[in-house]
């Protein structure tokens, strides 16, 4: 057996391409971004060999000419670890890991080790090692032959025993259940913290893109807060929210998130599913795309399939194209498509140039999704009253003639299931939200029909 190296920091990357992407860019594209994750993760990054998989090997994963290559190059350029843009089987990591006499890490493992020097929450913490945990789940047997040795042989304890192996699953798997267990508490104090916003009717907005499209600059832009932000992938991981003040439509919650990259581990979109709740439960999503990349479409696609695969694909999307400083006769500007809805809008969070125009984008968006108007509810209404009271749908009240008057102020997606509410109240709330300039007469403020008309 080989002795691993502790250092980590020299690595090899061994880049396969697949016979059908025949496209140059794409692969060079693929290579660089690579190597950027292998110089977030801390390492020195001293040479990449290019592999054309036509059929995975099932053990080596490359052929057994192309895996003498990299052993050759490996010893050659003195690298202390090889790194695989790919996702490798327990079984192909452990041979290639014995064939070259050198670590090996697949794709998954480098993002789970980046995702684990950035966490800086106890909930991404508790939720990079449950990632990590259910990863190395299947890489218990290494290349350490003590894992198969016997445990037992005192007075009592003599026979077949326990394997070390055997140990380390089952105190594996324990830890795995107390991680879920913790995840569980968290998620339930995240949940009583979404349902208080709920009920105080401020709106959310979740920043999503691909990963060093510039959210974190963005957000600090809006919103005036000091998150890190670093031109570096995965600079921010653990989501952090602000309140936005100043708006026509009132407060919104803004949330920075986690960067979406393409072939985003299973195990890290299944740890997260409570941060990226923060973006499944929004009511409105501003896509950040970098507008300098020139594979900007193909990003875009890799964080449409990931809201997909967690559930956000119906949420209402802006698409912000950012760092139009870096582009060549871009100018802030806004586009809108069929219906007046705002599609597209083009800003620099490093300059601040459009910002006012995402500022009104936002405004508008949020204002056709949600129910913002006076109602005059009679007396013989009052369990109505009661019912939008308790949901956190109304923002201010004052006694009438009679009864009183209301202002609701709620997403429209929780408002439409009252109108189901039996003894006619649901048809008289729809009724009532169907009437334009209510309440004028009176003084209050107007009802917005074209925000609100349902």
């Amino acid at each position: 057996m080989f002795e691993r190296s502790r250092k980590g920091e020299r690595a090899l990357l061994l880049q396969p391409r697949r016979a059908s992407d025949s496209a140059a860019s794409r692969n060079t594209e693929e290579i660089d971004e690579f190597a950027e994750l292998a110089r977030s993760a801390g390492a020195t990054v001293v040479g990449s060999l290019g592999a054309r998989i036509d059929k995975p090997n099932p053990k080596f994963f490359v052929g057994s000419g192309k895996a003498e290559e990299l052993k050759e190059q490996r010893a050659a350029l003195d690298a202390d670890l090889i790194l695989v843009n790919h996702a490798l089987s327990p079984v192909q990591e452990r041979n290639l890991e014995k064939y070259t006499e050198c670590r090996v890490v697949d794709r998954t493992g480098l993002i789970l080790d980046i995702f684990a020097q950035r966490a800086r929450s106890h909930e991404g913490k508790l939720q990079v090692e449950l990632a990590q945990l259910k990863h190395m789940s299947t890489r218990l047997v290494r290349g350490w032959t003590h894992l198969e040795r016997q445990r037992g042989g005192a007075i009592g304890l003599r026979g077949p025993g326990e394997t070390q192996l055997e140990l380390d699953r089952r105190l594996l798997s324990g830890r795995v259940k107390q991680l879920e267990q913790r995840l569980e508490k968290v998620e339930t104090q995240r949940n009583t913290a979404k349902r208080a916003r709920q009920r105080n009717a401020v709106p959310t907005a979740a920043l999503v893109g691909y990963t060093n499209a510039g959210k974190s600059t963005l957000f600090n832009k809006i919103t005036g807060a000091g998150v890190y932000a670093a031109d570096q992938l995965f600079a921010t991981l653990d989501p952090t929210l602000r309140r936005m003040d100043g708006l026509a439509c009132g407060p919104v919650l803004l949330a920075d998130t986690v960067g979406f990259i393409r072939d985003l581990p299973h195990d890290l979109v299944a740890a997260f599913k409570s941060t990226l709740a923060e973006t499944r439960e929004a009511d409105l999503l501003l896509h950040v795309v970098d507008a300098a990349d020139p594979e900007h479409d193909r990003r875009i696609e890799e964080v449409q399939r990931v809201l997909e695969e967690i559930g956000a694909q119906d949420v209402p999307q802006i698409f912000v194209y950012n760092k139009i400083d870096k582009v060549e006769g871009a100018r802030p500007r806004s586009e809108n498509i069929d219906g007046g809805q705002i599609a597209r809008v083009w800003v620099s969070a490093v300059t601040g140039a459009g910002i006012d125009l995402l500022r009104d984008a936002l405004t508008t968006a949020l204002q056709r999704d949600r129910v913002h108007a006076w109602l005059a509810v009679p007396d013989h209404a009052g369990r109505l009253r009661a019912r939008l009271i308790a949901a956190g749908f109304v923002s201010a009240e004052r006694p009438a003639e009679r009864g009183w008057e209301i202002q609701i102020d709620a997403p429209r997606a929780l408002i439409e299931p009252l109108f189901g509410l039996p003894d006619g109240e649901g048809e008289w709330l729809r009724e009532q939200l169907s009437r334009p300039g209510l309440l004028a007469a009176s003084g209050a403020a107007p009802y917005n029909s074209a925000a609100t008309a349902l």
